[in-house]
């Protein structure tokens, strides 16, 4: 029998303890990390956001969008080309009512709202993940979407983690090709990597 992954361990406990949270737990803790994320400078210089769409109990992001459209921001929602390997953002202009359950059942815009959006025009990218460090390494769920993603994104664009506490670990055991975030965001604090 081959041994786990460090990696793979980690990726199952953290879906484990994250996955244990009560569903009031992860709206409490979530509600915290939106107004954090809303009040950050980077994200209200930001005029294009693209923000995931939460599933099993990943920091929601529900609140952020609305109050990204309503203070006038285009918000971008990633469709998965699963086949490509790659995610392709899409402007929405009605949040829930232009998305539909997609790969994994994550909500992606529904074919008939597809905008599709030129990565470049992208200032602020919200990033999901299941643990991070504080150097701002993300393990994510193993596909290396957003890592691809992220690399055609224009230089000077900032990445943001919206997390638990729970999710931050002091090793995610990076790869080479892995790209970090600048900003982690939990209920209880703002981390700017590298300070």
């Amino acid at each position: 029998m081959t041994k786990e992954s460090p990696k793979n361990f980690l990726r199952k406990e953290m879906l484990k303890a994250r996955g244990a949270l009560t569903p009031a737990q992860v709206m409490e803790k979530s509600a915290l990390v939106t107004q954090r994320l809303l009040a950050m400078e980077e994200y209200r210089r930001a005029s294009t956001i693209m923000a995931y769409m939460d599933f099993r109990n990943e920091a929601q992001t529900g609140e952020l969008v609305v109050a990204a459209m309503g203070a006038g921001k285009k918000v971008a929602i990633p469709c998965t080309d699963i086949a490509g390997r790659r995610l392709v953002p899409s402007l929405i202009t009605n949040y829930p009512g232009d998305l539909q359950p997609g790969a994994w059942g994550i909500p992606e815009p529904k074919p008939r709202s597809l905008k599709p959006l030129d990565p470049a025009e992208i200032d602020l990218v919200i990033v999901p993940g299941v643990a991070y460090d504080l150097r701002g390494n993300r393990l994510g769920y193993g596909g290396g979407f957003y890592d691809r993603f992220l690399q055609r994104i224009k230089p000077g664009a900032i990445y943001v983690a919206p997390a638990f506490e729970l999710q931050l670990r002091p090793d995610v055991y990076p790869c080479p090709h892995d790209v970090p975030v600048h900003f982690i965001v939990t209920e209880g604090r703002l981390i700017k990597v590298g300070e």
